[in-house]
């Protein structure tokens, strides 16, 4: 799966700003507008993921260009300092809370039933695949039982692991990226975007394990090296007459790509590479190249401060479990629907996907005091169960 979502963190996993960038976004402040981005990142994340035929969502915001942006950004501020430290630090911030997740889908699968084919004796050590995705782990090829949880939606589950595997690749293979970055910028930052033509036209076909890997860097590298553009200072000068034709046209372009490589995934731009490439890099040129810096939220959005900060403080969490929650959602509606009065007297209300997409975010409320304090661990901060404070001159408490 290219692309559903997914994935950040208080830093979701990551986030930073930038040498030039530190006169005007300090240290001392998170920058507001990148949780902001984030936020409605996640946010459409979880709704796609409910309402499976809003496929439309994809183009509407492009969730995973702009999370891969953001945390191009924030990785080159970080690798200020010694670059083993910050690939330490942003490892563990993202595989101490999949660990917690993995860990529970594996045991669940397990005991539904899911076993290896006869034959198959590297299947335990693929295991180890769920600790450290560099590849796609391994996963049930069919609904293993319909016992439990709603089936159908089991998929979703190791799906989402995806970003977590970009993501982590992204992180490791950043110092050498941003090496090229500071000496070819322009080169470094289209290589991805072209190398995505070359692939979405089939001129040159990927495959074997490593497929999925090689194609969601090509589709989404052109976003993160942006974001060491935006830390660097080289989208601040560029004229804005060239930062507005030049993404307007990428966006142009893909929608182009996409109406005339229609699948069956419709206008599902995961499924179709190139122009998830095209469209997400040049949303991502717009939002960043004329990015304000917010130290605070603008006062229209001031309502919003407490639940932008939970969100952008468990956001790996969200993104990790929502899957989950969408399954325990959809089962506990199959329950309710089992008893007469509630089938008979409010059935249209259990059949609505808006009460799933409800019942997903309730689940989820529960589920941030439940696991998310990993998140703290995995930061080496104080364990919260309800992180959605400030304190002290715009961080987070």
């Amino acid at each position: 799966m290219t692309a559903p979502s997914a994935a950040g963190a208080a830093e979701p996993p990551d986030m930073g700003a930038s040498d030039s960038a530190t006169a005007e976004r300090p240290a001392l402040f998170r920058d507001r507008y990148f949780d902001f981005l984030r936020a409605i990142a996640l946010i459409r994340i979880v709704t796609l993921h409910t309402f499976d035929t809003a496929v439309w969502l994809t183009v509407a915001f492009p969730s995973m260009g702009v999370m891969f942006a953001l945390a191009g950004s924030l990785i080159a501020r970080s690798l200020e300092r010694p670059a083993a430290s910050v690939l330490k630090s942003r490892a563990r911030r993202l595989l101490f809370p999949l660990w917690a997740y993995s860990l529970t889908v594996v045991a669940a699968l397990l005991l539904e039933g899911w076993r290896p084919e006869p034959g198959d004796s590297g299947w335990w050590l693929r295991l180890l695949l769920w600790v450290f995705p560099i590849i796609d782990p391994p996963f049930p090829g069919s609904a293993v039982t319909d016992a439990g949880f709603a089936v159908s939606a089991w998929p979703l589950a190791a799906d989402i692991l995806w970003y977590v595997r970009a993501y982590l690749l992204f992180v490791l293979f950043s110092p050498m990226i941003l090496a090229a970055f500071r000496r070819w910028p322009l080169g470094t930052l289209f290589a991805p975007l072209c190398l995505a033509f070359v692939f979405g036209t089939g001129l040159v076909e990927v495959q074997g394990l490593a497929a999925p890997a090689v194609t969601d860097f090509v589709v989404f590298g052109s976003c993160w090296i942006l974001g060491f553009a935006h830390y660097g200072g080289l989208l601040r000068k560029l004229s804005p007459r060239l930062k507005l034709s030049g993404g307007l046209l990428l966006m142009i372009v893909g929608l182009l790509w996409a109406a005339t490589h229609l699948g069956d995934g419709g206008w599902d731009l995961g499924t179709i590479p190139f122009a998830q490439a095209t469209w997400s890099f040049g949303s991502c040129v717009l939002l960043m190249g004329f990015s304000p810096s917010w130290n605070t939220l603008p006062k229209r959005l001031h309502k919003l401060d407490r639940p932008l900060i939970l969100i952008n403080n468990r956001a790996v969490t969200i993104y990790l479990w929502h899957s989950l929650a969408l399954m325990a959602a959809v089962y506990v509606s199959n329950l309710l629907w089992d008893i007469p009065f509630l089938s008979n007297s409010a059935g249209w209300l259990l059949d609505s996907q808006i009460s799933e997409y409800l019942a997903v975010w309730m689940v989820l409320l529960l589920l941030i005091p439940l696991v998310g304090w990993i998140e703290d661990i995995a930061a080496k901060r104080r364990p919260r169960l309800w992180p959605s404070g400030i304190k002290k001159a715009g961080r987070y408490a």
